[in-house]
């Protein structure tokens, strides 16, 4: 029997383990907390497919040709294709146990309208899709827990992986009740950790997604692709702790974004782009309330209570609880976010990166979205990713004999105990803070050469004295041991877009603001002893 370590429990890691574990595939299913409490229930506005009682004039093809035009042709013609045409499927497995859709009067699903898209193809659960479809993995993960062929490994945090000649065998864990390393050998492990928001602190997204694997894994010899793309989400409402999405279901619903100026009403984005303004792709709408300089708003209350109690209850209790304010009678304050990374890691269409076994699932994975991610596509992408590395892992042949690695497991964790032990002038968090801080600064909606120069000279900073921190107590033990893998990713992700000298989708300069035929192709990162190499591919080498 085969054995594979999934590192993640959101969607797309349970999406994995499920089809594993169908076929007999022994699961570890690994994360520090349970999937209840992973960044997938966030995800609120819908998943977008083309059905067979689809808008009339849509078709699969559009819903392909949306996706490549709002990802600027960077989104593989091969891989959005599968993407789409299985959407159909995924809705209809997803139905299938126990995802609750809503519907009309007549118990049909009903859709509603994203950005970007040429026709109404996102289907909801009201405004809490993601954590609908949590819901019904998390049961379907308890089913094959129950006949033991997956295993939950919880309160476990990634370490590092187990790579010998270009080929992985496993993973080290940090088990934070015993507080060591332990090494969990597999047939294939499988990357499902979500985005980089630690990068930048206050985001739309969740803490636990802070980008150490990623940052990690490149240090080990794993390639990275279109880092510098990353998606601010046009509207969200700040508050002390973190941006709260307002989902982009309120826009589909007929939000109107304005600001006022001498006492009037300004609609911007219906007098520059027309009556469907505020639906352009989010990097547009995003750049437009940059520009503005001033308290942009987005209005609903128009809509009658009882509607806006039917189609966006989550918005309206979310607005309430956050903002004390009423979206029935009045406007929502919002501002441009950090939301989605659009890179992650270089994986082929069996979402195997360049390293043998070792596969990556999700948002952390780069494939689909190309320069700028559709609404609604994140959560197909982690459903159908899901089962893409699975059949793909079921149909390997099992590993034989595997490498000894005993001798490195006794090193790390020499290394751990060592950084365990005294105090250090520079406390873990207030270095992340500082980082952060840098992030949102020198790589926020609109970059230039010497902001991006600015952050690089930073971050080089950060880690010339990430080496001298020993142990923060205040913090978990995780938080001490993942820093340099962090900043070695924030190093990597501005390298990225300092190398792509033109606007394309959700990467805008000022400096370079027109497209350049140039660079139609995937930005590509390594790393090797210390030395980030960047190139082009211009072979499209991952889209087979």
């Amino acid at each position: 029997m085969k054995d594979v370590i999934i590192i993640g429990s959101g969607i797309s890691g349970m999406a994995c383990a499920v089809a594993c574990a169908s076929k007999g595939v022994r699961v570890c299913l690994v994360s520090p907390f349970p999937s209840e409490r992973s960044q997938s229930v966030m995800a609120a506005g819908g998943i977008n497919a083309v059905l067979p009682e689809h808008e009339p004039g849509d078709s699969v093809e559009k819903h392909i040709e949306d996706t490549l035009k709002g990802g600027c042709n960077l989104g593989g013609n091969v891989a959005v294709t599968n993407l789409c045409e299985s959407a159909e499927e995924i809705i209809q497995y997803l139905e299938k146990i126990g995802t609750v859709f809503s519907t009309d009067d007549s118990k049909n699903l009903v859709r509603r309208a994203f950005g970007g898209q040429s026709y109404k193809r996102t289907y909801y659960c009201g405004a809490s899709t993601g954590k609908q479809i949590v819901s019904a993995l998390v049961m379907e993960v308890r089913r094959y827990e129950a006949a033991g062929v997956i295993q939950r490994r919880l309160w476990s945090c990634f370490h590092s992986a187990l790579i010998k000649d270009g080929v992985c065998y496993g993973a080290v864990l940090f088990d934070e009740a015993k507080g060591q390393l332990d090494a969990v050998y597999a047939d294939a492990m499988v990357i499902a950790t979500g985005g980089q928001n630690g990068l930048f602190g206050k985001t739309t997204g969740s803490t636990q997604c802070d980008g150490y694997t990623a940052g990690k894994l490149f240090m080990q010899g794993v390639e990275l692709k279109n880092l510098e793309f990353i998606q601010y989400h046009p509207t969200t409402m700040e508050t002390s702790q973190k941006k709260m999405l307002i989902s982009e279901a309120v826009r589909g619903e007929g939000g109107r974004l304005f600001y006022i100026e001498d006492g009037k009403r300004i609609y911007f984005m219906e007098e520059k782009y027309g009556p469907r303004g505020n639906l352009q792709t989010r990097d547009v709408v995003a750049r437009e309330i940059d520009k503005i300089g001033k308290q942009v708003f987005l209005d609903i209350s128009f809509l009658a209570p009882k509607e806006i109690e039917q189609k966006l209850p989550e918005v309206k209790e979310l607005c309430k609880k956050y903002g004390d304010i009423d979206i029935t009678k009045e406007s929502i304050p919002v501002v441009p976010s950090v939301h989605f990374f659009m890179g992650g890691f270089a994986v082929h269409l069996n979402h195997e990166t360049n390293i043998r076994n070792l596969f990556a699932v999700g948002e952390c994975a780069s494939m689909y979205h190309g320069a700028n991610r559709l609404g609604g596509n994140s959560l197909l992408a982690a459903m159908y990713s899901g089962k893409r590395a699975a059949d793909e892992i079921i149909e390997r042949t099992v590993v034989k004999k595997q490498p000894d690695f005993t001798k490195e497991l006794e090193k790390e964790n020499k290394i751990l105990k060592e950084m365990m032990t005294g105090k250090s002038q520079f406390p873990v968090m207030y270095i992340r803070e500082m980082l952060a801080e840098t992030m949102q600064k020198y790589l926020g909606i609109v970059r230039d050469e010497t902001s991006l120069e600015k952050g690089i000279e930073d971050v080089e900073y950060y880690l010339s004295i990430a080496n001298r921190i020993k142990y923060d107590s205040s913090v978990m033990a995780y938080m001490n041991y993942s820093l340099e893998g962090i900043l070695t990713l924030a190093r990597a992700t501005l390298t990225c877009a300092k190398q792509r000298k033109e606007s394309r989708g959700a990467h805008y300069r000022r400096d370079y603001s027109d497209k350049d035929a140039q660079f139609e192709y995937a930005t590509i990162i390594s790393y090797a002893n210390g030395e980030y190499k960047v190139r082009l591919d211009e072979e499209r080498s991952y889209e087979s």
